[in-house]
């Protein structure tokens, strides 16, 4: 396997981390991935320590440049929020720790970040122009830009205050179910609301829905009004190791 038409992604998460070799030609795993859950001392050093073994897991991939995603703003390489990790993480240069972690060269961005740059190339956004703005739908918000197949890198539009509330505690699917809401009462009442004042903020082309409640995107997507094309992530789970794996290899338009 080649640098080039293979790449290596490990997607971090609150409750797991998980990785696999991609295919960069058609965005698919060369591998059954390996998830690993998050433990719950998910401070630098252990995380970094599950990110090499998921690294070293891929003998095949050895020595290619990794991608890693992170849950939460990464600024050249340094971690700036962890609203679901230890707070201990912010201010450290990931790039570095997992580079020394795993002796491989390592990109870092953002988790929904690496979700638009897969469903862009691969998914629900290919060969969409102008403005694509993708939002994970969990216990939070993420959301990501892409324009014209360029990412704009670390939007906060989760957090957004709405009617005097953070958005994501609001509008996120973590929120529908810690309020018991039906899915009609949480997209004409709480998504309704927050896609408007996005849509009036960034106006744009199509609007990405990802996160582990897109499965069940005919439950609630049909529900919206509102002004601009919305359909569901169609790379589902697998979108932030593929979007790391492109931006490991300096593939696309990343």
């Amino acid at each position: 396997m080649s640098q080039g038409t293979t790449g290596l992604g490990v997607d971090i998460g609150g409750s797991g981390i998980k990785g696999a070799p991609v295919d960069l030609a058609t965005g698919e795993f060369l591998e059954e991935r390996l998830k690993i859950a998050t433990p719950e001392d998910a401070g630098p050093d252990a995380v970094a320590d599950i990110v090499a073994r998921i690294a070293d897991h891929f003998p095949q991939v050895r020595g290619l440049p990794l991608g890693v995603t992170f849950p939460g703003v990464v600024h050249g390489g340094v971690v700036r929020t962890a609203a679901n990790l230890e707070e201990s993480w912010i201010g450290v240069d990931a790039r570095d720790l997992f580079s020394r972690a795993t002796g491989r060269s390592v990109r870092v961005l953002n988790d929904a970040d690496a979700a638009a740059v897969a469903e862009a190339r691969y998914g629900a956004a290919k060969g969409t122009p102008g403005l694509v703005l993708l939002t994970t739908l969990g216990t939070g918000i993420g959301t990501a830009l892409i324009i014209d197949g360029h990412l704009v890198p670390n939007t906060e539009f989760g957090h957004l205050v709405i009617d005097g509330h953070d958005a994501e505690t609001r509008a996120s699917s973590g929120a529908k179910e810690r309020e018991g809401l039906s899915y009609a009462e949480w997209a004409t009442e709480r998504l309704q609301r927050y896609y408007r004042v996005v849509e009036d903020l960034v106006w744009p082309d199509l609007i990405v829905v990802g996160g582990g409640v897109s499965r069940k995107a005919d439950k609630f997507l049909p529900l919206l009004d509102i002004r601009t094309p919305i359909v569901p992530a169609t790379l589902r789970n697998t979108a932030g190791i593929v979007g790391a794996a492109l931006a490991a290899a300096a593939v696309g338009t990343v």
